[in-house]
């Protein structure tokens, strides 16, 4: 049963929602005998393993710069209330809302699922982005160590990979990304999506702070790993006022490229969204919404290729050329070499019988 609308310590969304594939809805009625039901101020974080039997999902969308992409957890304990992932929970009949971020699953075996994916007869070796739905050094990477076990696979086996993230647990592997950038087979794209504390703990309750994130920039910079920024999301009336002060704090960080995305709000993301507005900015939440419907023809989203990540109408052109005025100016438009393919060693069979013939 879907409770109302009430902030809950450490979490983003506010609600619990039921999934658009869900076949019955509730919801709280007063009785008059009990007007508000009593709800928990807290909620625990649930990790289940999900045995899946493939690890590379494979994409050929015009508009994203990869062709293949792992993701070690579904759901993401960040609880970013505008995460465009959070409908996938529909798909295991969990709510895309608290659900999303307080229940989530990790892929088991991972690491050697990979190693017998790269081993197949056929693979073509592509660039592998990991943290593009969800991210893969969320709180619970600490105990459970996915990424850190197929971080280790495409190391030993020379295989080049990409990574976007805000979670600081990036910093305990950095030793092995430097080592991977030697032989340029990683870059690193961190979140940077504002810079007002405030701001963070309301949108991204359990993701690290500002601070914490630019310094993450600037040890793997230093680290010689090849760091970018990712303003993203924009939310107009939020923190697209940030957009110029982000990207300048992350080139003098030691960035050196940047990207930004536009507020995408799919399915059962939208009314979540204005659920948060609602309890956090209700003096402009109209506002908000309007900018929003402004930059999606009207409506809260608009899911084709080319207009999703940057939408369309005044508002979003202002904000494109804000966006490449700014990277002109603070030195985010250095060249970026193409990770090396040519390195890939296939796994060795996995059978010893087979390595007599």
């Amino acid at each position: 049963m879907e409770h109302p609308l009430q902030l809950r310590r450490g979490r983003g969304a506010p609600s619990s929602p039921p999934g658009r594939f869900a076949v019955s809805r509730s919801q709280w009625l007063a009785d008059g005998w009990i007007d508000t039901p009593e709800v928990s101020e807290s909620i625990a974080t649930e990790v289940l393993p999900e045995r899946a039997r493939s690890i590379v999902t494979r994409n050929d969308s015009p508009d994203v710069p990869f062709s293949q992409s792992i993701n070690p957890y579904r759901g993401c304990e960040h609880g970013c209330v505008y995460c465009f992932a959070r409908p996938a929970h529909a798909y295991v009949d969990l709510s895309p809302g608290l659900d999303f971020e307080s229940r989530l699953f990790f892929k088991v075996d991972a690491a050697a699922l990979l190693e017998r994916t790269l081993a197949r007869p056929g693979y073509v070796c592509e660039p592998i982005a990991i943290g593009t739905n969800t991210d893969p050094y969320q709180p619970v990477e600490r105990r459970l160590k996915v990424m850190q076990g197929l971080l280790e696979v495409l190391d030993h086996h020379h295989h080049p990979l990409s990574i976007t993230t805000k979670g600081a647990l990036i910093l305990r592997d950095i030793d092995r990304l430097a080592a991977m950038a030697e032989r340029n087979l990683v870059r690193v794209a961190v979140s940077l999506t504002t810079l007002d504390n405030g701001l963070k703990r309301s949108l991204e309750p359990r993701a690290a702070d500002p601070g914490t994130r630019l310094r993450m920039i600037r040890a793997l910079h230093a680290a010689g790993v090849p760091v970018s920024v990712m303003t993203a999301p924009i939310i107009p009336g939020i923190n697209d006022h940030e957009l110029e002060d982000l990207l300048e704090a992350a080139a003098a960080a030691g960035a050196s490229r940047a990207g930004y995305i536009l507020l995408r709000l799919p399915h059962e993301v939208a009314p979540l969204f204005e659920d948060w507005l609602q309890l956090h900015y209700p003096e402009r939440a109209q506002r908000v919404l309007s900018l929003i419907r402004q930059c999606r023809g009207g409506a809260a989203y608009d899911a084709r290729f080319g207009q999703r990540m940057v939408g369309t109408g005044p508002f979003a052109r202002l904000l494109s050329e804000r966006f490449r005025i700014a990277v002109r100016k603070f030195g985010l438009d250095q060249p970026e070499p193409p990770l090396d393919c040519s390195r890939f060693a296939v796994p060795a069979e996995a059978s010893p019988q087979l390595a007599l013939f």
